[in-house]
């Protein structure tokens, strides 16, 4: 710490705010003190302040109402205190943009460590800020692409939970890219040279999930002939991301929720309790109201899950980010194939007059195979049409292979082409391209390891 930081120490309780306010000395921060609301307003101005220590029940209002002062907003952290703290008060404190909370009697170890990643949050805040002023002219947000409201929104969002410990719940449909917007908040955290690690709740099986995330010991059932980690210790110090989280099994829920309540974990057949610190984000794409409600989702794990939730909006609610995004993935075709492709004028109307049912990860896919089948220049011809229509099938598609071009290569696209028409099929494409799987395999294999992005079924 610098003898630059300043904080301000918020209670009522004149021994209390003292024997903090030495505490917080003691970590190189020049303290004053304060107790109650209007002493803090009468102080003058309050852009000098960096950070505040502030009790929830104070005797003219409530610490919550300094994180709405547009002074201290402007330039201070706040954390808020409490000696009487429950889950909601503590998920009110950081919805409303607390840095963090201490619970009386005050934990020294924390208040320590959370000052000292203080500075850290800071300077990360202001590179946030500098970032978002670029993504305002650019329309990008990390990896994430798109300059309309609803994704400034999501922006906001991302940038006020990224530097803090909360649990965030993700909601959106399925393709909106809500891996995505997990890895952002990652990168942009504390933790963003620590791993990040994601995992689809629902496609791993039931049987397995349970040692996938908290490890085994050796000899725990049939199959286990050596001990090993969970997801929770390989990403300790990082960040968790859980998809699908409503496809958990129940018992698998009330394990989780106690690793996120205690931070520990206990290996399937061992007895050793083990800490983790992981940040968990989760996601689904139904409504978690509706899925607490039916039942597939605990409403204790959903209110410790739904810290802060965040809803990514699906394309149809964002047209005006189909350009940028369709640029961005013919973009990346043209860098990973050595080409130089790019849409005809019909053909940019024709995506944003698409509905989209399948979202950001449909127009990928579409963009893609458009650019596998096109020549030189994407036409409409190439691309979906109307509220139901779907891209044409395999019999109907069709590849430009201008003459000359080598049979290795022409086998490659047409190979690539059929495999985006059947969806990832590999059966389905191998059976319509009339060779072995084994051998659309072997070709998959090389091309992957060329660069080339495969699609899946």
């Amino acid at each position: 710490m610098t003898d630059s930081l300043r904080a301000l120490v918020v209670d009522d309780d004149t021994g209390f705010r003292s024997s903090l306010a030495m505490l917080v000395e003691r970590e190189g921060f020049s303290v004053e003190e304060a107790g109650s609301i209007a002493e803090v307003r009468a102080r003058g101005s309050r852009t000098d302040v960096d950070i505040v220590l502030a009790d929830l029940g104070l005797p003219d209002g409530s610490g919550l109402d300094l994180l709405r002062d547009e002074d201290l907003a402007r330039g201070a952290e706040v954390i808020v205190i409490t000696g009487n703290a429950t889950v909601e008060s503590s998920v009110a404190a950081l919805r409303e943009g607390a840095l963090d909370y201490l619970t009386k009697p005050v934990d020294r170890a924390r208040l320590k460590t959370i000052l000292a990643n203080f500075s850290r949050t800071r300077d990360l805040k202001a590179q946030v800020r500098g970032l978002r002023e670029e993504l305002r002219e650019l329309g990008r947000f990390g990896n994430m692409v798109g300059r309309s409201a609803a994704m400034q929104e999501v922006y906001d969002l991302i940038e006020k939970v990224a530097p803090t410990h909360a649990s965030v719940l993700i909601s959106g449909e399925s393709g909106t890219g809500k891996e995505l917007a997990a890895e952002t908040i990652h990168r942009l955290s504390r933790r963003r040279s620590m791993p990040f690690l994601a995992v689809n709740a629902g496609a791993v099986a039931k049987s397995l999930i349970d040692s996938e995330l908290f490890g085994h010991e050796k000899g725990s059932f049939t199959g286990a002939d050596r001990g090993r980690r969970g997801y929770f210790e390989e990403v300790h110090g990082g960040t968790l991301f859980l998809d699908e989280i409503t496809e958990m099994p129940a018992e698998l829920q009330v394990k989780l929720l106690r690793a996120l309540e205690s931070g520990s974990i206990i290996r399937v057949g061992g007895s050793e309790t083990i800490r983790v610190d992981v940040r968990v984000i989760a996601a689904t794409n139904r409504n978690p109201e509706e899925a607490v409600a039916s039942g597939t989702l605990r409403k204790d794990l959903y209110y410790r899950l739904n810290v802060f939730p965040i809803r990514i909006p699906p394309l149809r609610e964002r047209t005006e980010d189909i350009d940028a995004l369709a640029d961005r993935f013919l973009a990346d075709v043209n860098r990973r194939e050595g080409t130089r492709k790019a849409f005809a004028p019909d053909a940019r109307g024709q995506l944003r007059d698409y509905p989209w049912p399948g979202n950001v990860r449909e127009l990928k896919n579409v963009v893609e195979r458009a650019a596998i089948m096109a020549e030189a220049e994407i036409g409409a011809r190439l691309l979906p049409v109307g509220e139901k229509a779907a891209p044409p099938g395999p019999a109907a598609g069709c590849l430009e292979i201008p003459v000359g071009t080598s049979l290795e290569d022409a086998e490659r696209r047409l190979i690539l082409a059929t495999l985006h028409e059947c969806a990832g099929d590999k059966r389905r494409a191998a059976d319509l391209l009339q060779m072995s799987l084994k051998t659309l395999y072997n070709r998959l294999n090389v091309y992957r390891a060329e660069g080339a992005s495969i699609p899946q079924a």
